[in-house]
């Protein structure tokens, strides 16, 4: 008798029913059926998988070493199983998403826990990166649907009829200094010659083939280059620097005086957010994102009250 699936749950309820015939009222089993099963197992094994001495059925050392690496299998068919089984229902196994640092993924939350509610049991991978690095992760397979690209993608999307895109809204951003920082003083509107005296902070680009991509950034302006849009505000709430954020982001700080908004000459960083998928996938998970990122109500929740 081979190592079967059948086997080990038979093992398997035996160990958690504590007898045989218990065991096999469970599977439905006649108890002489089971008792075969086994000593057939430990014969072909050439083990004693139980010790049956007293009145419940105990695992031996050797059963339980073989009873603890068989319910991984028993696991892993299992889930097997259900991804057969959603596959041929169109729901994904799993959903790839990248989101672009400029969504706080705090606002993505509502959506997952909407999503939830299908009980669909489609499993959601997020990631984020920045600029070019959510094209990356779109056009190298390691994403299914990428949220909040910064603009509207490289020539292998915009020329390729593989990829779709669409807007998901318009950001409004705003250029904002600590009260304490030297153009604060400075009159409205800041010309680029006196902002390029200052560091900029700025978010890199988390794109490794792609050409990296900066936005409101002065040719020659020091920088200092931090991981993420929060890692900036905290840098440019610290007085580190200056530069542009998101009026949703920064909204409180301005409202609060932590930060001053300031006008200046040189035009604000382009505003329009984006999102994008294969043309050729059809699962119904990415569907239902498409749909409900089609509706106002979550563009406004995910880019605050500017989308």
């Amino acid at each position: 008798m081979n190592l079967t699936l059948e086997a080990l749950r038979i093992l398997d309820e035996i160990d958690r029913r504590g007898s045989f015939a218990a065991a096999a009222t469970a599977l439905d089993r006649v108890p002489s059926a089971l008792t075969y099963s086994v000593r057939k197992l430990e014969d072909d094994l050439d083990v004693l998988l139980f010790d049956r001495r007293g009145h419940r059925a105990r695992l031996t050392a050797a059963g339980e070493e073989l009873l603890t690496q068989g319910r991984h299998l028993l696991r892993a068919a299992d889930e097997l199983e259900q991804r057969v089984k959603r596959a041929a229902t169109g729901w994904e196994t799993e959903l790839r998403i990248v989101v672009d640092s400029v969504i706080p993924f705090e606002r993505m939350l509502p959506l997952v826990a909407d999503f939830d509610r299908e009980e669909c049991s489609t499993r959601l991978r997020f990631s984020c990166e920045v600029l070019s690095g959510v094209w990356e992760a779109l056009l190298q397979g390691r994403a299914d649907l990428a949220i909040g690209a910064a603009y509207e993608g490289p020539d292998a999307v915009q020329m390729n009829s593989e990829y779709k895109s669409r807007a998901l809204g318009r950001i409004n951003w705003v250029f904002a200094v600590a009260p304490t920082h030297p153009l604060a003083r400075e009159p409205d509107p800041l010309p680029a010659e006196a902002i390029r005296r200052h560091r900029a902070i700025a978010v890199g680009d988390t794109g490794r083939t792609l050409p990296d991509v900066t936005a409101g950034l002065l040719s020659g302006q020091h920088t200092l280059t931090v991981p993420t849009l929060e890692a900036k505000l905290a840098a440019q709430l610290a007085n580190l620097g200056c530069g542009h954020l998101p009026r949703a982001l920064a909204a409180s700080h301005l409202a609060s005086g932590a930060l001053v908004e300031k006008d200046t000459a040189e035009a604000k960083p382009g505003g329009t957010a984006h999102i994008a998928w294969r043309a050729s996938a059809r699962g119904k998970a990415l569907q239902w994102f498409l749909d409900r990122l089609a509706e106002p109500a979550t563009r406004q929740m995910l880019l605050g009250s500017d989308a």
